[in-house]
């Protein structure tokens, strides 16, 4: 289950609780169970996915998606699955490691592995939340946030879109006061 760092480096681990510090910024956190189909739970254990095998993890969770198409118009999905043996993963990961916002909602719901989405409140305290596998979590556009891995540096999270034009990060240069 998620976790959720305030800047007085006070934890909060009870889902309701961090859905209240969450709803100033209008992010959305949901659990959403992946099931226990043998097949699936195989290969959310595995570190890399071949493309046949990541198809295969959508299509058994492709009932959340279809949800989304129908509620707010998502058009598309795909699987990152991130792991240390990823030629160039530290230069990748540092795109998202400083503030920055989208022009469109960052939707990711984690199926395995963990990693930390930190947000800039609108009075300029700052939030770090943990996700974990079966957290589902909709960033809203123009939220300003940073994204970086634990130190296991595994993740496998479904990414909704509903274009692909609003995914380029825009920088702010806030300074991150928390961090692990």
């Amino acid at each position: 289950m998620a976790s959720l760092k305030l800047e007085d480096g006070s934890i909060l681990e009870d889902l309701e609780a961090i859905k209240k510090e969450l709803a100033t910024l209008k992010i959305v956190l949901e659990c959403k169970r992946v099931g226990s189909a043998p097949e699936l739970l195989t290969l959310l254990a595995k570190d890399a996915l071949e493309p046949s095998e990541k198809e295969m993890v959508l299509n058994e969770l492709d009932h959340f998606f279809q949800e989304l198409k129908n509620d707010k118009g998502y058009q598309t999905r795909d699987l990152i699955v991130l792991h240390p043996e990823i030629p160039g993963i530290n230069d990748l990961l540092s795109k998202f490691e400083r503030c920055h916002t989208h022009d469109d909602d960052e939707v990711r719901y984690v199926v395995a592995g963990e990693g930390v989405f930190g947000f800039v409140r609108p009075d300029g305290t700052q939030i770090e939340l943990k996700v974990v596998a079966e957290d589902y979590i909709n960033v809203p556009a123009n939220t300003e946030h940073w994204f970086y891995m634990t130190s296991d540096k595994k993740i496998k999270a479904v990414r909704y879109f509903t274009g692909t034009d609003g995914w380029t990060p825009k920088y702010t240069d806030t300074p991150i006061r928390l961090g692990s």
